[in-house]
């Protein structure tokens, strides 16, 4: 290997090999490279693409960023077949394979322990949006009467706020009593910011986006209790994700850029 170094995730010894022909970003075949009994999961990259400078840029192109993380992902989900990775954070690049080890070296304890906590479990990913419902569509849509006077007009405009707040306040509380179910059944969770639709594309206002870290074993009454709540969703879009691995659990280590 001559390029960069692209290191996808951390693990213990496979037991399994990895699918045959398995190719990461860039289109460059996955590698393996042990150290202290522990694998980094690393493939070439080309420093045109991966150096600091360019890939500062990169980063900034959504069609690139996009490549890139499915690549990413595809990689993180083929260890997950065999095994329980410690995924690293998207572009974490290292110089070559001497960096590579001196980051396992050196974070060698915090690695040991993170897969020790995350051996056996999953992640699974929560959102709950409002206003992509067609009840909710409906009433958005339907025409309010002429106001007659400015103090009509006024009324009207207070009446269609506190409609908005009272959505509000419903699918906030519905989104805290799914948390809490859910978090019981989880050893722990990661509350995130809610995504802007501008960028995620989905439609309606997200209210929960939350992660769980599930045994594997929990994992089917972690699906039950979500789709039991469901039923209790009228005007929201529940939506649930996974099992992944576990991003949103692993603190970032520090990368070393070209």
């Amino acid at each position: 290997m001559t390029g960069l170094r692209y290191v996808y995730a951390v693990c213990r010894p496979l037991g399994a090999p990895l699918q045959a022909q398995l190719t990461g970003v860039a289109g460059a075949p996955v590698k393996q490279l042990a150290h202290h009994g522990l694998i980094a999961v690393v493939s070439e990259v080309p420093a045109r693409d991966f150096a600091e400078e360019p890939l500062r840029a990169h980063l900034e192109d959504l069609d690139w960023l996009a490549a890139t993380a499915r690549a990413h992902h595809g990689v993180i989900d083929a260890l997950t077949m065999v095994t329980t990775p410690m995924p690293l954070r998207l572009a974490t690049v290292f110089r070559d394979d001497s960096a590579v080890r001196c980051m396992i070296q050196a974070w060698e304890d915090h690695i040991r322990r993170t897969l020790e906590r995350l051996q056996g479990r999953v992640e699974w990913g929560v959102k709950v949006y409002l206003g992509a419902e067609p009840a909710h569509a409906a009433a958005a849509a339907a025409p309010a009467p002429k106001p007659t006077s400015g103090r009509d007009y006024l009324r009207q405009r207070r009446q269609q706020t506190r409609a908005h707040e009272d959505l509000w306040q419903q699918a906030e509380a519905f989104a805290g009593r799914l948390h809490d179910k859910l978090s019981a059944l989880a050893e722990e969770s990661r509350l995130h910011a809610p995504q802007s639709a501008a960028l995620s594309g989905a439609a309606g206002h997200n209210v929960l986006n939350a992660a769980y870290l599930v045994p594997r074993a929990w994992s089917e009454e972690f699906v039950e209790v979500v789709d039991r709540m469901r039923d209790d969703a009228a005007g929201l879009r529940v939506e649930l994700t996974g099992p992944w691995a576990a991003y949103s659990f692993v603190g970032d280590l520090p990368g070393e850029e070209a």
